[in-house]
């Protein structure tokens, strides 16, 4: 029971940040088009899949006295399918962010070139059709399942522990020996690249060139994020399959996969906090919706709410820094409070 609260917990604060988030980055995307963006959009979408597809496991298979039917593993197979489709292209998301600003860095006259509707589209779609595959990879392959079901519907309940170290490490130590080669090839080209252009003086080109840099650092918070709670688990499973007389599924299924899937909480709000861009979008946002909150409460609201929206035309005021973020969210909730005690 606690373990389902937790899913249900998690599975809340997933699909309402990574919907905030997405929200900002669509509203960023209507307002100049951008391949980067488009691929953090999708990284969004794909957390708060993961989110909905969660909430079926904080729902318990009911107890019967009877045997599990065949009926009652392929459910579970398909719930499965569904949890681990969206975390696989929650993870290529990620790879393929930290591509496109690779790119950017390593060719960047190159990549102004391809860069475009077309090839964001075919990433895309290529993306999510591998994400699929993978996920539904132990619902079309009957070697990967396991030959008996007790009814309690877990990974190592209904796929063979094999096809799941198979499965997993296909997606997760590729990606992860990808990503440690770019960042360190990062390391070699950043610094030879800024003394070239200095010693040009060309200084919009700098600065083009360190706005790549820093979206690249934010990527590589997003992937220590992700190996911090990803590799604990992925590191567990292959303890399993090579120790038979170890116990370790339930530390699995309990909590390290629990661990593993709040990465999908962790991604909008480093966006949130590192990406300024998105934070400046977000603040606009919440000072938007508190003026109007405050506009439909008691009279002196609008005095009290300095971070209110104020609207010139078509120019709104945003907040800039991470503090006036977390003033601006307090003086939300202070506004939602105001027009509920009214």
């Amino acid at each position: 029971e606690q373990s389902v609260f937790s899913f249900l917990i998690a599975s809340c604060l997933i699909i309402s940040t990574n919907l905030l988030v997405a929200v900002a980055l669509l509203k960023l995307l209507l307002k100049r088009s951008s391949q980067s963006w488009c691929f953090v959009l999708n990284l969004a979408l794909a957390d708060v899949l993961v989110g909905v597809a969660i909430t079926g496991l904080s729902t318990a298979d009911p107890a019967t006295n009877t045997t599990p039917s065949a009926q009652g593993k392929t459910r579970c197979l398909m719930r499965m399918a569904f949890v681990m489709s969206p975390c696989t292209a929650s993870i290529m998301s990620m790879f393929l962010i930290s591509l496109d600003r690779y790119a950017a860095i390593k060719m960047p006259l190159r990549y102004s070139q391809l860069c475009g509707r077309a090839t964001a589209v075919g990433s895309l779609l290529a993306l999510w059709i591998s994400a699929i595959i993978m996920g539904f990879l132990p619902v079309m392959v009957r070697q990967l399942q396991t030959d008996h079901y007790d009814g309690f519907c877990a990974f190592f309940a209904v796929i063979q522990q094999m096809g799941m170290i198979v499965l997993f490490s296909a997606c997760f130590f590729p990606v992860l020996s990808v990503f440690i080669y770019i960042y360190l090839d990062i390391l070699k080209i950043a610094c030879g690249h800024q003394k070239q252009i200095s010693r040009q003086h060309h200084h919009q080109q700098l600065r083009s060139y360190w706005s790549h840099v820093k979206a690249l650092r934010t990527v590589a918070v997003l992937v220590g994020c992700f190996l911090i709670l990803w590799c604990p688990f992925f590191v567990v499973c292959i303890v399993q399959v090579l120790c038979s007389r170890c116990q370790l599924t339930k530390v699995l299924e309990n909590h390290l996969w629990l661990l593993g899937l709040s990465n999908s909480l962790i991604n909008p709000l480093v966006y949130a906090f590192w990406q300024r861009e998105v934070r400046m979008q977000l603040a606009a946002m919440f000072s938007c919706f508190t003026g109007r909150s405050a506009a439909a409460g008691p009279p002196g609201v609008n005095d009290r709410s300095e971070f209110s929206c104020h609207v010139c035309g078509d120019r709104t005021r945003y907040l800039n820094t991470k503090q006036d973020v977390l003033l601006t969210l307090t003086k939300w909730f202070m506004c939602l409070n105001l027009t509920r005690a009214r």
